[in-house]
């Protein structure tokens, strides 16, 4: 069988790790090819003693330099909040949140003015908000009654939106009812698309038509074309990139390098994927997949399965586990942040 040339410069690039660390020049992990390799430092971020990590669901820049994590906080820590900040050397800042323990998920941010602010999805409780960087709530938003889909709060439980340069709001309902919710900028509610949960109940394991969405949890804008489109990352049975007009008409669908897709960042024209299945992917311009870094999938197709609930010493180093969360740093730097019990996050640092 021909070799996949992504498959092909992960081997050359693992071979070269082996030989510089042989020549004990480097003993961290080296991942990636050509312009994209990357040297990585697993579990980033010196927590305080009072706090531990739980799932890490969401990272974003600041314009500060700063890296903002959002996590459920594990069970073990004394401190309750859900959102902690570090500094660019990996140094604790403060931390806030902490009634979003357990449910702390997607995480947006967005400069508007002079200010940025951060934009939260906790699907546990059902709720999507906008804080300011230090935390302070500036409104939230609850279940999309008016759209007439739902008969009970608790079927609401959004995974991550997105920010269309009008200011526009698209939330992905990701675990609940699989619906994407459109508001203006003021909150106002616009329309409801997509949404599958019914079929995927009764056809699990079947690709669903063009328009409808399975556990929609990625969602961004993409506005490197002549006119901005919203994409959609699709996990379960779809598998797939989808994309929309920005009223919610599908034209196009992506499956090339796609798994179970998590959240979407973009730098000069680059799509930055980290994808739940293991492994986080560079796109091109033309969204083609250009490099598969750290890929832990398993020789019988496995990936976090019976790994992502224990204790580091079973993460492999060099290989991801769950990423769910990841973003670029001003210097091209990428920050990793997995879905796993005991959290995890890596930075990449870029060496050419």
């Amino acid at each position: 069988m021909p070799v996949d040339p992504l498959s092909r410069r992960s081997l050359l690039t693992a071979a070269a790790f082996a030989l510089t660390s042989a020549k004990g020049a480097s003993k961290a992990p080296v991942m990636g090819s050509g312009e994209h390799t990357y040297e990585v430092t697993h579990d980033w971020p010196q927590l305080p003693d009072d706090l531990k990590f739980g799932n890490t669901h969401g990272i974003v820049a600041d314009g500060q330099g700063r890296l903002i994590i959002a996590h459920t906080v594990h069970s073990s820590s004394k401190s309750a909040d859900a959102i902690a900040i570090f500094d660019a050397d990996g140094k604790f800042v403060k931390s806030w949140g902490a009634d979003m323990r357990g449910g702390a998920h997607g995480l947006t941010i967005r400069r508007e003015g002079s200010q940025e602010f951060l934009y939260h999805c906790d699907n546990v409780k059902g709720f999507v908000r906008k804080t300011t960087l230090d935390g302070e709530v500036v409104w939230v938003l609850h279940c999309p009654f008016m759209s007439g889909v739902y008969k009970s709060a608790k079927e609401y439980k959004p995974s991550n939106l997105a920010i269309a340069p009008n200011g526009d709001i698209y939330v992905a309902d990701g675990y609940g009812k699989f619906y994407i919710h459109h508001y203006d900028g003021k909150t106002n509610y616009i329309r409801t698309f997509g949404g599958s949960r019914g079929e995927m109940d009764r056809n699990p394991g079947k690709e669903t038509a063009p328009g409808t969405t399975i556990w929609p949890h990625a969602i961004a804008v993409d506005t490197r074309g002549p006119q901005p489109l919203l994409m959609v990352g699709e996990r379960g049975a779809n598998s797939r990139i989808q994309y929309f007009t920005m009223d919610g008409k599908p034209l196009h669908t992506l499956k090339d390098g796609v798994r179970w897709p998590s959240i979407f960042e973009f730098r000069k024209g680059l799509i930055l994927m980290p994808d739940l299945k293991a492994v986080v992917t560079l796109f091109d311009a033309d969204n083609k997949p250009l490099v598969r870094l750290g890929d832990g999938q398993q020789s019988d197709g496995r990936t976090y399965e019976g790994i992502r609930n224990q204790n580091r010493d079973a993460f492999t180093a060099g290989k991801f586990v769950a990423p769910h969360g990841a973003c670029f740093d001003a210097g091209g730097n990428i920050y990793v942040a997995e879905w796993v019990e005991v959290g995890r996050v890596s930075k990449l640092r870029k060496l050419t």
